[in-house]
């Protein structure tokens, strides 16, 4: 009788609570982001949304930000590694719920949304263009937008055709060549292609799961048209949820109702032929960013940078320490992994039942020792965590 209620839907007072602080309900509005006047702006998500899918920003006419974060597949790619107009050295995460993020990329390089956004439009193997180019793209396509968002584009008829700090030699010296008022005005320009983008990935968010709709129902808070076999988990997939708040401590890290603490751990994932330093890399660009909360192209205040400000600089523990993943939709977004090497969740359960040291740094890890019932368990809960993806 006791395992059979274990089994069940009896929740004691401490379990409810935390169940309630995982369902998706509880996300309410996503936190302000101060660096960006345009977040909220519905202006700029609309010029954001056709700048998403527009492949003519790229080197080769051929790549958008969609081409990774494809809406059809929960706005990530399917892939070990991302391809661009090269091929990248990590996974495509995606984008859905990261305006609940204060840290973007798996190493947290960037602080903000928008100046994520920005990162992949300069590397050479993702979108490979530079800001001139970039301008020019908004001038001949998007000017009367822009201009009633963002004010009068500068002039570019004397600006080379691609120059910009990160690309070729040639690009670089061209780039150099301006003056410090044009590179300003460029780089403005290209920063609002990045905020733009960014208010209109904000509006990317999970819709409610099955786990939702048991919590909401097992917490009195199950809307009325919601059938009860909908808002019912199997015996399998509750003792799968209680494994993940227990005995398989997945809570320790995947918290909230986004389940991810948005914060950087080192599991002992490697990838031995491309070592990786993640976050210890990482946070060193961060500080040092452009385009980051305390920067010059950031609407914020000092005061409102705190997560910057005070952010950790140093320390074994950010050695191949990579971002906590939000485990919702978990089951669609294989394969697993900063550089995909785990291609099942069976396999990605096994990697933390066994707890395998780390290469370099500290692995948190520690063998959980479940049995092969709870494996299963656990990974019969994981997919309840699958719903819609909403665009407002």
């Amino acid at each position: 009788m006791l395992a059979a209620s274990r089994s069940s839907d009896v929740w004691n007072a401490e379990e409810r609570a935390t169940l309630r602080s995982m369902w998706i309900g509880s996300a309410g509005a996503p936190p302000a982001d101060p660096s960006n006047r345009y977040a909220n702006d519905p202006r700029a998500a609309a010029l954001g949304r056709r700048l998403f899918f527009d492949s003519s920003l790229s080197a080769n006419g051929k790549v958008a930000c969609a081409t990774c974060h494809l809406p059809k597949r929960d706005f990530q790619d399917g892939l070990p590694l991302g391809r661009g107009v090269g091929v990248t050295g990590r996974r495509t995460m995606t984008i859905v719920g990261t305006a609940y993020s204060p840290w973007f990329f798996w190493d947290g390089r960037s602080d903000s949304q928008w100046s994520q956004a920005l990162g992949p439009l300069e590397s050479a193997v993702e979108h490979g263009g530079t800001r001139a180019m970039y301008a020019r793209v908004v001038r001949q396509q998007y000017r009367r937008q822009y201009e009633q968002l963002f004010g009068p584009l500068p002039s570019l008829s004397s600006m080379p055709r691609s120059a910009g700090p990160n690309g070729t030699a040639a690009e670089r010296d061209a780039w150099a060549a301006l003056s410090d008022a044009t590179r300003d005005s460029i780089t403005r320009v290209f920063v609002n292609i990045g905020k733009s983008i960014a208010a209109f990935e904000r509006g990317i968010q999970y819709g409610p799961s099955r786990f939702d709709r048991y919590v909401a129902r097992i917490s009195d808070a199950s809307p009325r048209n919601v059938k009860p076999a909908a808002s019912q988990l199997s015996p399998t997939e509750v003792a799968g949820l209680r494994v993940f708040l227990g005995s398989g401590r997945c809570i320790r890290c995947h918290t909230g109702p986004m389940l991810t603490d948005n914060q950087f751990h080192n599991v002992g994932v490697v990838d031995r032929a491309n070592p990786d330093s993640g976050r210890a890399i990482g946070v060193r660009q961060a500080i040092v960013g452009e385009f980051n909360c305390l920067g010059p192209f950031s609407d914020a205040k000092p005061s409102e940078c705190g997560e910057l400000t005070f952010v950790a600089k140093d320390g074994v523990e950010l050695v191949q320490a990579f971002r906590t993943p939000s485990l919702r939709n978990i089951g669609r977004r294989p394969p697993y992994g900063h550089a995909g090497q785990f291609s099942t969740l069976s396999a990605v359960l096994d990697h933390y039942n066994r707890a395998p040291s780390a290469s370099a740094g500290r692995s948190e890890l520690e063998p959980l020792r479940l049995s092969a019932t709870e494996l299963r368990q656990l990974e019969a809960f994981l997919r309840t965590l699958d719903g819609p993806v909403l665009i407002r």
